[in-house]
């Protein structure tokens, strides 16, 4: 018979490695003997219900569940419990990021009550604000090159958003919250020159709800001043966590004048843009459940 050759080191004697592999094994004592188990076992243990441990350390409310991105697929459809969750201002099991998936449409969660205490009249009641992943359609500002009128005076926001609501609607069936906003609704020399407060339950979005900031929006020139109040005065946290949602590889529109002919837009390659408001882009809006 043949011998049989042993090697014997300490576990200080032992070459490291730093990237082990799913099948590298990794010997444990469980009190009764030596055993072994793979590293892929190992961290799938390791990372068991995690996220049941952590909820509890968790705040349930719009300022805690607005700071973490999550990204999970919520069904195909708000459930009963979510919607009271969601009344209640605790969002339980829902974070930024997260979404449904309703008519082959993905809708995520862009904030917690981004507009709650806002408005002419109060928004009171807790709401999601939810923005499609794509275009729901292409659609113009306007049939021509001018933004007489503003966003509100426009074709996009008198016709263009119909088919938008009523697909919205139908998805989130008695849920569409209506809220209060300030929209532009006249121009002059290129820039908003007045506004007013609306009913707003579908809306496209505005540059500062998407970058944070205006980009392309006229500001004072030291003469006159735009009319560029507006609720929608913070980025969504949405894209505050997750830059890479702005850009969905289309060209959608923003509602912000930008000249006499050019409305705010969101380019197809990820740049903050503007366009001709008589050409067709895509109609991405916002908008709230409760």
């Amino acid at each position: 018979m043949s011998a049989i050759s042993i090697e014997t080191k300490k576990v200080t004697e032992l070459t490291s490695i730093t990237t082990p592999g799913d099948s590298n094994v990794i010997p444990i004592h469980d009190g009764t003997g030596l055993k072994k188990i793979t590293f892929a076992n190992f961290k799938a243990k390791a990372v068991e219900d995690t996220e049941a441990k952590i909820a509890p350390l968790l705040f349930n409310n719009a300022g805690a569940h607005n700071a973490i991105y999550r990204g999970k697929s919520l069904g195909s459809s708000v459930t009963i419990a979510q919607y009271s969750a969601i009344s209640a201002g605790t969002f339980d099991d829902m974070y930024i990021g997260d979404y449904w998936t309703i008519g082959g449409v993905n809708y995520r969660i862009a904030a917690f009550d981004y507009y709650l205490n806002c408005g002419d009249t109060s928004c009171t009641k807790h709401h999601v604000v939810l923005v499609p992943d794509t275009c729901l359609y292409n659609h113009v500002m306007n049939d021509t090159n001018i933004t007489t009128g503003a966003y509100v005076g426009s074709k996009m926001y008198t016709e263009g958003l119909e088919q938008a609501k009523t697909t919205i609607k139908a998805a989130f069936s008695g849920h569409v919250l209506s809220k209060r906003i300030y929209l532009s609704n006249a121009t002059a020399n290129g820039k908003a020159s007045a506004g007013a407060w609306c009913d707003s339950e579908v809306d496209l979005m505005c540059e500062h709800m998407v970058y944070g900031n205006g980009v392309f929006s006229p500001v004072s020139d030291g003469t006159t001043v735009p009319n560029n109040y507006r609720v929608g005065k913070s980025q969504l946290p949405l894209f505050q966590h997750e830059p890479s949602r702005i850009c969905n590889r289309a060209n959608w529109w923003l509602r912000d004048v930008i000249s006499a002919s050019y409305f705010a837009r969101v380019a197809d390659d990820g740049l903050a843009a503007c366009g001709g408001a008589g050409v067709s882009y895509g109609v991405r809006p916002a908008f709230c459940i409760s």
